[in-house]
């Protein structure tokens, strides 16, 4: 199969019988050449086809205006609002996003950051994959002074930035409200605590239960991938055990959802016999009956804030490493699925 000639400004230059240099300047606009010259370069450019060699020229800059983003996977609703919040920004700012997902796994995020590499992207933005225990795979970012953030799912480093929200605090509060409302055998549904995201979520389940004289059972802890199926499992779980849970305190509102439809199928009240809280702020949350309690996570702020961050610091207007982390603000929004506990008479 035959493959049409790349148009060069050379051609150009042949067909209007004009110099090389006389078309580079009229393709960028330049007022050194005449508004008439410009718009026969133009218009012949486009009727031949021609497209300017961005990567010779960003190669020529040291600047690609591309960054790239490592997500774990791209069909969450929080993932997709952080991603909106990245691309809002970098648009205004005149850089590109190139996008992939690690599928939460450590091999495909550690072939995404080769390619993110030798793409010769200006910055990296990066939610960790759950096997990811070490970042090694960053350092050739790290070494070449390719600014890297990591968002959500951090792992600290000193020469990188971490944008997150207080996810111990965060679940200690939503595990207060069950506690405050009566609950007290209040099961925990989180991931692997591999991620700093779902150890924080632990670990602040843990501290109310302390705080109010409750030693956790390690029978109401389970650790699942945070899928739907894992919710379907969850609930499968709780049927059997001997002792039902009063509460379920879940890490994220699909894992909730779920859990909860299956757990009102086999009978169980909501929250007459059951109260539920999620985290996301999932727009599910606010569709299944009753409505369910969770934590508001600002995905959008979270990705402008994490572009925010990188173009400045590609500006030099600061240093990503000058601040290392910063805390987003999320709440804890009430609804129906956690109300009061009624005392049986």
């Amino acid at each position: 199969m035959s493959h049409e000639k790349e148009i060069t400004i050379y051609d150009i230059a042949r067909e209007l019988d004009i110099s090389a240099a006389t078309v580079s300047r009229g393709l960028k606009d330049h007022p050194a050449v005449n508004k008439a010259t410009r718009k026969k370069i133009q218009d012949l450019a486009k009727q031949l086809g021609y497209r300017s060699n961005m990567f010779a020229s960003n190669l020529r800059k040291k600047s690609t205006n591309t960054i790239g983003v490592i997500v774990p996977r791209l069909s969450s609703y929080f993932m997709s609002n952080v991603i909106a919040g990245m691309e809002h920004i970098a648009s205004m700012e005149g850089y590109n996003l190139i996008i992939s997902q690690s599928l939460e796994t450590l091999k495909k995020e550690m072939t995404n950051a080769d390619t993110m590499f030798n793409s010769r992207v200006d910055g990296l933005l990066v939610s960790l994959s759950y096997e990811t225990e070490n970042i090694d795979h960053f350092e050739p970012f790290i070494r070449k002074g390719i600014p890297v953030i990591f968002f959500d799912r951090i792992k600290e480093h000193n020469k990188c930035m971490g944008i997150i929200i207080d996810n111990y605090k965060s679940a200690y509060e939503a595990t207060k409200h069950l506690l405050d409302n009566g609950y007290r055998r209040i099961l925990h549904i989180g991931g692997s605590t591999v991620s700093n995201v779902y150890a924080e979520r632990l670990r602040g389940y843990k501290q109310a239960l302390t705080d109010h004289k409750i030693i956790p059972d390690p029978k109401l802890i389970l650790t699942k991938n945070m899928s739907e199926e894992a919710g379907i499992e969850s609930a499968k779980y709780i049927l059997k055990l001997k002792h039902l849970p009063d509460a379920v305190f879940s890490a994220n509102d699909a894992c909730a959802v779920y859990c909860m439809r299956t757990l009102k199928k086999a009978g169980i009240r909501i929250p007459e016999d059951m109260a539920f809280v999620g985290f996301n702020n999932d727009p599910m949350s606010n569709v299944v009956e009753p409505n369910l309690t969770t934590v508001n996570y600002p995905g959008y702020a979270m990705g402008e804030a994490a572009v925010t961050q990188l173009i400045n610091h590609l500006n030099k207007v600061s240093n990503i490493t000058t601040t290392n982390i910063i805390i987003l603000r999320s709440e804890l929004i009430i609804r129906e699925s956690s109300g009061k506990k009624k005392v049986k008479s």
